[in-house]
């Protein structure tokens, strides 16, 4: 059983009525980007804990995580109301192998992610790994609403520092935003039109492709990109499809 020790929130940034982020220092083992952990509260005298991705890099302090308040999800109601100085469990050792180590090398490097599943890719492109290994990276986030489109200053900066190797697309389901795309990601990989609006193609040859998020998106997108040729990626035969559901 992995240790659980004691953190302390240093901060709660409320992006909306349900989407938040929380700043905790806490002395956990060094993990690697992609990576996530487990958050805990005690809530009528039980321990509840959930896996959570961290948002933010390797060595950066404090931590940083990003949540939505699914409806009867107790902990992530719990959590909202967490202020500065408030304490919170973690566990001390990360899991998970949705890291840059698991994926082949190849020229592009595409990043779907829905909701707060985007947060394992700010944790990677803080890092210099995906600029060593790939030419070109694409983040592509899906959301309901504009307000859901947050870190959106990250994303410029990477923009900036990096303006010939970094495209940031947005999705949006339930309204019209001004430059994001009305719909859903999968749909936007069938007709072509993601591809065209990046001026580059999505083969096996030249693609890898990591998929973090609502399982529904997963699932259609991993079967859209199968129709191309695509596989998954295993560590016994590589493909190019590595994911994540996050919900």
């Amino acid at each position: 059983m992995a240790e659980w020790i004691q953190g302390t929130v240093v901060g709660n940034i409320h992006w909306t009525e349900n989407l938040y982020s929380l700043k905790i220092n806490a002395d956990v083992d060094t993990f690697v980007a992609g990576q996530f952990t487990s958050l805990a509260l005690e809530i009528e005298g039980e321990r509840i804990a959930r896996p959570y991705s961290f948002l933010s890099a390797p060595g950066q302090n404090p931590l940083e995580f990003f949540f939505y308040t699914a409806t009867g999800g107790v902990l992530s109601n719990a959590m909202l109301d967490l202020r500065a100085g408030d304490a919170i469990w973690l566990k001390k050792k990360a899991n998970g192998f949705f890291t840059l180590s698991e994926v082949p090398s190849s020229t592009d490097l595409w990043m779907f992610g829905t909701g707060t599943g985007i947060a394992p890719f700010f944790s990677i492109l803080k890092t210099e790994e995906p600029w060593e290994r790939f030419e070109n990276v694409i983040l592509v986030h899906g959301v309901r609403a504009n307000a859901d489109l947050r870190y959106q200053e990250l994303i410029e900066n990477i923009q900036r520092d990096r303006p010939k190797r970094f495209q940031f697309k947005a999705f949006v389901t339930r309204e019209d935003v001004p430059g994001a795309y009305r719909g859903r990601i999968p749909a936007a990989i069938i007709d072509g039109s993601l591809e065209d609006a990046c001026g580059m193609g999505l083969s096996p040859e030249n693609s890898q492709i990591m998929l973090c998020g609502n399982p529904d998106m997963v699932k259609d997108t991993v079967e859209a990109l199968k129709k191309r040729g695509f596989k998954k990626n295993r560590r016994r035969t590589p493909g190019q499809i590595t994911v994540e559901n996050y919900w």
